[in-house]
């Protein structure tokens, strides 16, 4: 589990490419230390694990590895990293941690499109577009993770959403080099999803099978059932 506040970048130092899958390896821009085998780190809010790592020159941190499968490269953005690339990283949330931008889990759910870039005053304003099937789990004011970093939707419609970003932010992050057209892997409000499922078996949108014979939506039949 994430928080969505990202702590530093990294440099991606070198890819393997094997077959349709991909290692890659990290070198943290920031003090990174200690770094345990088989941790979770978000390399721009995609959940990897952590197969080497080993000391840095610089003394920043730890330079490791992350295997991403074909899965992986084929539902985020990751696959179009290359040498030199500079990526968003965040380590795994602890026991006790502040939980100061909202709960992440890594699992991108698809990737978006900056379609417009837009100055207002010191921030800058970013549109992006995104498939419409997930416009139901994006709401004004809610949050969303774009390439790792939680921010706050500032408007949204069923296939695209806008986001303000302040100067630290930017200076912090990769949104710095979002232009026109760039891919950034998305995740929307994890407990969104959970009440839209929940929704959905109401309202006889579920395949479940404890669902199956409630196709009739939200009656006294259905409320009775379920202890209501």
């Amino acid at each position: 589990m994430f928080t969505g506040l990202v702590q530093g970048t990294g440099r991606i130092t070198r890819l393997d490419n094997i077959g349709g899958q991909t290692r890659l390896t990290v070198e943290p821009q920031f003090a990174l230390q200690d770094i345990v085998l088989g941790e979770s780190i978000a390399v721009n809010g995609a959940c990897l694990t952590v197969e080497r790592a080993e000391n840095t020159p610089t003394g920043r941190g730890a330079r490791f590895s992350a295997y991403a499968s074909a899965e992986t490269l084929s539902a985020t953005a990751l696959g179009s990293l290359k040498p030199g690339s500079i990526v968003n990283l965040e380590r795994a949330l602890a026991m006790g941690d502040r939980l100061g931008g909202h709960m992440v889990s890594g699992h991108v759910d698809c990737i978006a499109t900056v379609a417009s870039v837009d100055k207002v005053g010191e921030s800058t304003v970013y549109r992006l577009e995104f498939p419409a099937a997930f416009g139901s789990q994006v709401v004004a004011k809610g949050s969303v993770a774009l390439d790792g970093v939680s921010l706050t939707v500032n408007r949204c419609g069923e296939n695209f959403l806008m986001v303000n970003i302040i100067p630290s932010t930017m200076a912090e992050t990769t949104i710095s080099q979002w232009r026109t057209g760039t891919e950034v892997n998305m995740e929307t409000d994890l407990i969104g999803k959970y009440v839209e499922r929940m929704l959905k078996a109401w309202s006889g949108g579920s395949s479940d099978e404890d669902n199956a014979n409630d196709s009739g939506g939200i009656s006294m039949d259905f409320l009775r059932k379920h202890g209501f």
